[in-house]
């Protein structure tokens, strides 16, 4: 019963799943979308809305990653990177293969990316995307992670929902969060190097505009 949803997919997407049977196939898929750039308002987009609109930000995207996971068998899991109140969150879809942790990732940056599974744990995965979370200006963000949290306790609707999942957004939010160092710690953080500032500024997709995303646009 848990997959009862697949009986609500539509041939089309029966089909492109079906094609999305490992986390690098997925991965592979989330690249060729634009980036959603959210220009007239806020979304969180279903799976289906996805497909649909060929956008999708960090978010949206781990929600396709999860379900293409679900698709065939494996847990559907998001894991929360929290940023202090400079920054935005980062949300990644979690597989495991081997007995270690990966990640499915969807930014428009050249950091944050996708995560090979050999890490032991989520936290020791979280932790591998510290250092490269920071701002232009080179302050590190990264301030704590979520525990694994798992689709499957909000049922199967999200996937062909036709309305924004604000209430999955903010379940994902208000979920268990750990910390990623001591208080005192984050405060004695060195900058990032201004070579690293540099390559932070690499983009994969542009708004029309050919303006540089917002920060709330950042990953």
């Amino acid at each position: 019963m848990q997959r009862a949803w697949i009986a609500d997919l539509t041939p089309e997407e029966r089909r492109l799943f079906a094609r999305l049977r490992t986390p690098a196939r997925i991965q592979d898929f989330l690249e060729t979308l634009p980036i959603n750039f959210e220009r007239l308002r806020e979304t969180c987009l279903s799976p289906r809305r996805v497909l649909r609109t060929r956008t999708a930000h960090c978010l949206e995207g781990a929600l396709l990653a999860a379900a293409a996971l679900w698709f065939h068998g494996e847990p559907p899991l998001l894991l929360d990177l929290k940023a202090n109140r400079r920054d935005v969150d980062h949300v990644v879809a979690l597989f495991r293969s081997g007995g270690r942790f990966g990640a499915i990732s969807k930014t428009n940056h050249a950091v944050l990316r996708y995560r090979d599974p050999v890490y032991r744990t989520p936290r020791e995965l979280a932790m591998s995307y510290f250092h490269e979370y920071f701002r232009d200006d080179g302050r590190k963000t990264l301030v704590s992670h979520s525990a694994p949290f798992d689709l499957r306790r909000r049922g199967g609707g999200w996937v062909t929902s036709p309305r924004n999942l604000w209430d999955l957004s903010y379940a994902l939010d208000v979920s268990r969060h750990f910390p990623i160092a001591p208080g005192h710690a984050l405060r004695r953080l060195r900058r990032a190097d201004p070579i690293e500032r540099r390559a932070g500024l690499l983009l994969a997709w542009r708004p029309a505009s050919g303006r540089r995303p917002t920060p709330t646009q950042k990953p």
